[in-house]
């Protein structure tokens, strides 16, 4: 059997939800009651983000999948959820995964990593984003440290970057909403982004105006606020639901007996999927797939594909 120490859950039994009355409904509200539901909303996810969880990195990594799904439809592409954990499985490490597979990474790389964006790191994102790079995207890191240096609230600093992005390359609101949920972190000091803000974007693009933001400085901020207190919820209600899967497959692990368990088991915790086709230095290919069917007879993990063959495993 495996005797690496597998974690034991930090978060608390109860995964905080945001109250109903903080979850927006129908239009856009004015400004001041948009920035109030983001405040209630942001402040139940900042307490799920600070309880640090086993599973939290699992759960990023499916936000990160939702918010690729979204940026995929809004630069016209048709992949679903499968298809896109299919690109970044089933990619051979340093092969291209694709225009839609690209979006997946770029979503992906800023669920883990600590916020903060260099020239660098931004050139290689817009490459992931297929925005090109020119002088004014540039400026966009010194436009965040502004930003970060003054007292605006949170979801207004980031509704100030995706404002910023438009002036200096329009037509690239995927590379906005991607340094909005930066700088949103940046500003609650998280030690790590949530993918929030693409999965709720489409209220930002205006019928028949090729995907313009709203003209005004209110109309956006509002927007903003909104898509944050929206993926507040989505966030939240995704974590109450992965919470009693990874406390199920916590509670299987003393039935395990494959060598190599452990280290399965804190993959599965840490990723959205992963391939039935596991192979570690302690586990082979042969026992991965038995201990994934053990888990899922066991109730602890599902199969996600849906397909016979190259199975995905995950919470």
């Amino acid at each position: 059997m495996d005797l690496a120490p597998i974690p034991h859950s930090k978060a608390p039994q109860r995964v905080p939800a945001v109250p109903s009355w903080a979850v927006p409904r129908g239009p856009v509200p004015d400004p001041v009651e948009a920035a109030f539901l983001a405040g209630a909303a942001l402040n139940a996810l900042d307490n799920l983000v600070r309880a640090d969880p086993t599973w939290a990195g699992a759960w990023r990594a499916r936000l990160a999948l939702q918010c690729a799904v979204v940026a995929g439809r809004q630069a016209g592409r048709s992949e679903d959820e499968n298809a896109l954990r299919d690109a970044w499985v089933l990619c051979a490490p340093g092969d291209d995964p694709g225009p839609a597979g690209r979006l997946l990474v770029a979503w992906r790389r800023l669920a883990e990593r600590s916020p903060g964006v260099d020239t660098v790191a931004l050139q290689s994102v817009c490459a992931l984003l297929g925005v090109s790079w020119g002088a004014r995207l540039a400026a966009l890191p010194v436009e965040i440290e502004r930003l970060l240096a003054g007292s605006r609230p949170a979801p207004l600093a980031a509704a100030a970057i995706v404002r910023a992005v438009d002036a200096a390359q329009p037509g690239a609101p995927l590379l906005g909403w991607w340094l909005a949920d930066q700088v949103l972190a940046l500003r609650l000091r998280w030690p790590l982004p949530v993918p929030l803000l693409m999965a709720n974007a489409g209220g930002v693009r205006r019928a028949g105006r090729g995907g313009e933001l709203p003209p005004n400085a209110d109309g956006l901020d509002a927007t903003v606020c909104v898509a944050a207190a929206q993926g507040a919820v989505r966030a939240c209600r995704l974590a109450a639901e992965i919470a009693p899967r990874a406390a199920r497959l916590e509670a299987v692990v003393p039935k395990l007996r494959a060598k190599g368990a452990g280290d399965a088991v804190r993959r599965l915790l840490d990723d959205d999927v992963v391939p039935g086709t596991l192979q570690t230095d302690a586990l082979s290919r042969w026992a991965a797939r038995r201990l994934f069917d053990r888990l899922v007879a066991l109730g602890a993990v599902r199969e996600l594909s849906g397909r016979p063959q190259f199975k995905l495993f995950g919470l």
